[in-house]
C-alpha cells in the first residue's frame, strides 16, 4: 500500500509507532511525513532545532503567497513511564471504538487526520493556501514552535489564521489560561543537628514559603476572576520539593518547584512579586542575623501565555462555521495559541479528543472523534476554494 493510500486511523497508526517522548528525536515522524506529502506533490521544508535532533515542518497546499489558514499541532508526547497500560503505548490498538495508545488523543489524531486530508485539499482548486505546521516540544514549553512563528512572514508563508488542533472534543476553544513555571532555591547555612542555632534550616524556611504560596493561592481562589474556566480563578501550586544531605545535618539547600496557571488578563508577576516581598519581610533578616550569606531566591525557569481570542476573531468565527457549533469555550490547559495570538495571527484550538485522556495511562480517541475532525476538514477545504 502506497502512503497515499492511508486512513486516518492508518495514519494515527504510524504516528503512534514512532517513541516522540519530549526527551528523545522526532525526526523519524518528521521524515515519515516529509515522504507522505512528498508522495501526494507537497513540498515541505523542515526546521532544525539548533542544539538536538529534533525539528518542526512547514508545508503549504494551495496557492503561494501570504495569507490562508494554518493547521498547527504538536509532534511530541508525554512519557509513559511509571504508568500502567493495558496494550503497548507505541502500538495502535483498537478496542470498541477507542484507538489506544501514547499520542492518539494528544495530539497525533489531529496530525493524522490532518495528513488524512491532504489528498482532499489537493484535489480542490483552492483559492487561499492551508498550511502545516508541526512542531516539536510542546510539552516542555512550546519550544519548536516559537522559532517558526518567527519565520512566518519572512522565510515561511503567513498565514492569516490559525487553528490549533489541541484536544477539545471539537469544540471551539477561544481562551485558555497561562501557565508560569518558577523555583524558588532556599540557600541556608549548615550546622550539626546538636547545635541547630548556629545554622540555618533551609528547608524550615523553604516550608514557609510553600505556606506563603498557599496563602496567596488562597487569596486569588477567593477572588474568583475567571468564571468561564474550570476552576474559576488563578491556581497556584507546589510541585516539587528537595533539600538536605542527612538526618544529623542542618539543610543548607531547598529547592520548590510550583507554578501557576494565570486566567488571561490577570497579572502573572503579582504572585511571585508578592512572594519576593515576604522573603524580604519576614524571612530574610533572620536568616542573615545568623549567617549573612544565606539567601532565599525565586526565578522563572518557563511558561506559555495565556489566550483569548479577540472580540470578533475570524478565526473563532470561521471554527464555529466549520463545526457547526453556535458556543465558543474556555479551558484550563494550555497550547501554543497564545504564542500565535501574541504574534499577531488571529486563533482558535479545535480538535478530536478528550482532554481527561491526555497524558494518561491507556489514553485513546474514539473513532467518532477522528471522523468529526474529517467532516471539519472537509467543510475547510470547501471553505478554502471558495465556498
Amino acid at each position: 500500500m502506497s502512503l497515499a493510500d492511508l486512513s486516518p486511523k492508518a495514519l494515527l497508526a504510524k504516528l503512534v509507532g514512532f517513541d516522540t517522548t519530549s526527551s528523545k528525536s522526532n525526526l523519524p515522524l518528521i521524515a515519515f511525513v516529509e515522504q507522505y506529502l512528498a508522495e501526494h506533490g507537497v513540498a515541505s521544508e523542515r526546521l532544525p532545532a539548533p542544539d538536538q535532533p529534533k525539528a518542526s515542518l512547514f508545508a503549504t497546499i494551495g496557492p503561494a503567497g501570504p495569507g490562508g489558514i494554518g493547521l498547527s499541532g504538536h509532534t511530541d508526547v508525554v512519557p509513559t513511564e511509571g504508568q500502567a497500560w493495558s496494550s503497548d503505548p507505541y502500538t495502535l490498538t483498537e478496542r470498541d471504538g477507542r484507538l489506544y495508545g501514547r499520542g492518539t488523543c494528544d495530539m497525533k489524531g489531529f496530525l493524522a487526520c490532518v495528513l488524512a486530508a491532504v489528498p482532499h485539499f489537493k484535489a480542490r482548486d483552492l483559492t487561499i493556501p492551508l498550511h502545516l505546521l508541526f512542531s516539536y516540544d510542546e510539552e516542555i514549553g512550546c519550544l519548536g514552535v516559537r522559532p517558526m512563528i518567527g519565520k512566518l512572514g519572512r522565510s515561511l508563508a503567513e498565514p492569516e489564521t490559525i487553528v490549533v488542533g489541541e484536544p477539545t472534543s471539537m469544540g471551539v476553544v477561544d481562551a485558555h489560561k497561562g501557565i508560569h513555571a518558577f523555583v524558588t532555591e532556599v540557600r541556608g547555612h549548615a550546622a550539626h543537628t546538636s547545635m541547630p542555632h548556629l545554622g540555618v534550616n533551609a528547608i524550615s524556611v523553604a516550608g514557609r514559603v510553600v505556606a506563603e504560596i498557599d496563602r496567596l493561592a488562597a487569596e486569588l481562589r477567593d477572588r474568583r476572576d475567571g468564571e468561564r474556566f474550570t476552576p474559576p480563578y488563578t491556581t497556584v501550586s507546589v510541585g516539587k520539593i528537595a533539600g538536605g544531605t542527612a538526618l544529623n545535618i542542618v539543610p543548607r539547600d531547598c529547592r520548590v518547584t510550583w507554578h501557576l496557571r494565570s486566567v488571561p488578563g490577570t497579572d502573572p508577576e503579582e504572585v511571585p512579586r508578592r512572594l519576593a516581598e515576604f522573603v524580604e519581610r519576614e524571612l530574610r533578616p533572620a536568616m542573615a542575623e545568623t549567617a549573612p550569606q544565606t539567601g532565599v531566591e525565586t526565578r522563572r525557569v518557563g511558561g506559555i501565555p495565556g489566550f483569548s481570542a479577540a472580540p470578533g476573531s475570524p478565526a473563532v468565527s470561521l471554527a464555529l462555521r466549520l463545526s457547526r457549533q453556535n458556543d465558543v469555550q474556555a479551558v484550563s490547559y494550555g497550547t501554543e495559541a497564545g504564542l500565535f495570538e501574541e504574534a499577531g495571527r488571529p486563533t482558535v484550538v479545535c480538535g478530536p479528543g478528550d482532554i481527561a485522556q491526555a497524558h494518561t495511562a491507556d489514553e485513546f480517541i474514539e473513532e467518532a472523534q477522528l471522523a468529526e475532525c474529517m467532516a471539519f476538514l472537509e467543510r475547510l477545504a470547501d471553505h478554502a476554494s471558495g465556498g
